[in-house]
């Protein structure tokens, strides 16, 4: 999943690629933001151009950032996201953010890939049915967080809540995690990178964290998100993943020490 940053080509990488009246109105604010997160932050880690874009365009849909959204996805499409690897990302967040702060997105979304010449609706990503989408989802759970804690879930739930526990499994992920086009670790990275957008999530964050490291991503892999949502969402809310990270996955000098 990760290789050396590739080149990024077909648009400008700056901040003024979302307003080009910034470097007339606020020229050192261009000035530094471009060298920080064009220069310092882009060189940091080993995401490459796919990942980087993707996990950003989840955090830009979290924290509600339209005129950046577009101006990254638009650079996503011309370097390496597919249309459906777009619109996925989108459909994702629902189940995250809330159709009523996704339905914005969605809408900007659909105007990007016209403009581009992409006929909409794209090819069908479903791979249940209203039959199976409970079933196939509540395995999907169990594969991302262990069947173990998935059980005790259920089995703690009061009688009253039991039914939001079903629409977990049926919904968030046999509506959304059995799709197709993104496979299950990426999926996994663009929540991480959702929650940790959106803020107030930490108990949601640090279970993403688990459920990352259960399907593969490796601790590095998730500071190197983290280093490349900076500069789009912030320090204490990067800092609250780092936590996250740290609570779940220890650093390997303390890994050792308790070792």
């Amino acid at each position: 999943m990760t290789s050396n940053p590739a080149p990024t080509s077909g648009h400008s990488q700056t901040l003024a690629g979302g307003n080009p009246t910034l470097p007339q109105t606020d020229p050192e604010l261009v000035e530094y933001f471009d060298n920080f997160a064009f220069g310092e932050v882009l060189a940091h880690g080993n995401l490459d151009t796919r990942i980087r874009l993707m996990v950003q365009l989840a955090g830009l849909i979290a924290c509600q950032a339209q005129t950046l959204y577009r101006t990254v996805l638009d650079a996503a499409l011309a370097d390496a996201v597919t249309p459906v690897e777009a619109k996925e990302i989108v459909y994702q967040s629902v189940a995250y953010v809330g159709i009523g702060k996704v339905m914005d997105f969605l809408t900007i979304t659909n105007q990007v890939l016209t403009d581009r010449g992409v006929e909409l609706p794209l090819p069908g990503q479903s791979t249940t049915t209203a039959d199976t989408r409970a079933e196939r989802g509540l395995t999907v759970q169990k594969q991302i967080f262990g069947a173990d804690l998935i059980d005790q879930l259920y089995g703690t739930a009061p009688n009253d809540e039991q039914h939001i526990q079903r629409l977990l499994s049926a919904n968030c992920f046999g509506d959304h995690y059995t799709r197709g086009a993104l496979d299950l670790p990426t999926r996994e990275l663009l929540t991480f990178a959702m929650l940790v957008a959106y803020g107030g999530c930490d108990p949601q964050v640090r279970g993403h964290v688990a459920a990352n490291l259960n399907v593969g991503n490796s601790r590095e892999l998730l500071i190197d998100v983290l280093t490349q949502l900076l500069p789009y969402i912030g320090y204490p809310r990067t800092l609250n993943g780092l936590r996250a990270i740290d609570d779940v996955a220890a650093a390997p000098e303390v890994a050792q020490q308790a070792g």
